[in-house]
């Protein structure tokens, strides 16, 4: 099944689509590329709001606030979300997880690049409107979906 495809899977069923996922092998070049390509499209998904705040506060240009950006998305970003898939997978083993580190990294790596598109919305949203209720709006869902399908990835890589 195409990545894409997949991905619209995953939205409807968490638990099956990271079940397909695992079933092809502990693949650590795979997960890293999800991870990178998750974190790429969060980092394209902030240009209309660095955009905006160029605009509107000249002193620091457009191009520092890329700069920036892309080194926190690109080089710091998957290093905070490897340190995050290690502690959900402590947390659960505590609660009687039985999957691997593997399985917990895919499960949020694999839950990144699924929500992504709603983070190109997002940006574009902070960018284009600003802050009020449509960007509070648009970043809730993005929190909860981010949360829901994370949290029920989890459960199905540690069964």
């Amino acid at each position: 099944m195409a990545v894409t495809t997949e991905m619209v899977a995953t939205w409807r069923g968490p638990r099956s689509a990271l079940r397909r996922q695992l079933q092809m092998g502990p693949r650590e070049d795979r997960a890293l590329v999800y991870l990178m390509i998750a974190c790429f499209v969060i980092f394209v998904g902030q240009w209309p709001r660095l955009a905006r705040e160029a605009y509107l506060s000249p002193e620091i240009p457009l191009e520092a606030l890329l700069g920036a950006a892309l080194f926190g998305w690109m080089a710091l970003a998957p290093l905070f979300f490897y340190g995050l898939s290690a502690l959900s997978h402590l947390v659960a083993r505590l609660f009687g997880g039985k999957g691997s580190w593997f399985t917990a990294r895919l499960a949020l790596f694999w839950t990144l690049l699924c929500v992504s598109p709603l983070w190109l919305l997002q940006g574009l949203v902070a960018g284009f409107i600003g802050a009020g209720g449509a960007l509070t709006l648009v970043s809730t869902v993005l929190a909860v979906a981010f949360l829901a399908i994370w949290l029920l990835s989890l459960v199905e890589a540690e069964a």
